[in-house]
């Protein structure tokens, strides 16, 4: 039964149960349509494990990777839209410390990482646009 986010509040919760849970190692799949807010819960997760509520948390669209010091583990959160090969995915780093908590937004685009995934979170917009359904699998 996917989790339904009607508000900013409901995905910043999610984001701070999720982290709780995420492990140094952890490779976690943010899925969804653009819009579906695959950056928001990205941004809720990563304040949560610097627990920084006030965190400046970009996308990383045009940087691809952007990296953070947090008291669990060092994290990873990724933007794979504008990648233009998977082999490119290399030369980010991703899978370059094993200690590192990633999160991989269009994952697809990079076939190893979706292999190496121990969490996918789909988000979904439900019929009518409001709020967001999000399903979480482990692997």
């Amino acid at each position: 039964m996917p989790d339904f986010l009607p508000d900013d509040a409901a995905t910043a919760e999610l984001g701070a149960t999720i982290a709780r849970e995420l492990q140094p190692g952890d490779i976690v799949l943010l899925e969804g349509d653009l819009g579906a807010g695959k950056t928001a819960l990205a941004r809720a997760i990563i304040r949560s494990l610097a627990a920084d509520p006030a965190l400046d948390v970009p996308s990383p669209t045009f940087a691809l990777v952007q990296p953070y010091d947090t008291p669990r583990a060092p994290v990873l959160h990724a933007d794979l839209y504008r990648l233009g090969d998977p082999r490119e995915v290399d030369e980010l780093g991703l899978l370059d410390n094993p200690a590192a908590i990633v999160l991989v937004e269009w994952a697809e685009r990079a076939p190893e990482l979706v292999a190496a995934a121990t969490m996918t979170i789909q988000l979904d917009i439900p019929p009518g646009g409001d709020g967001r359904l999000a399903h979480i699998s482990r692997a």
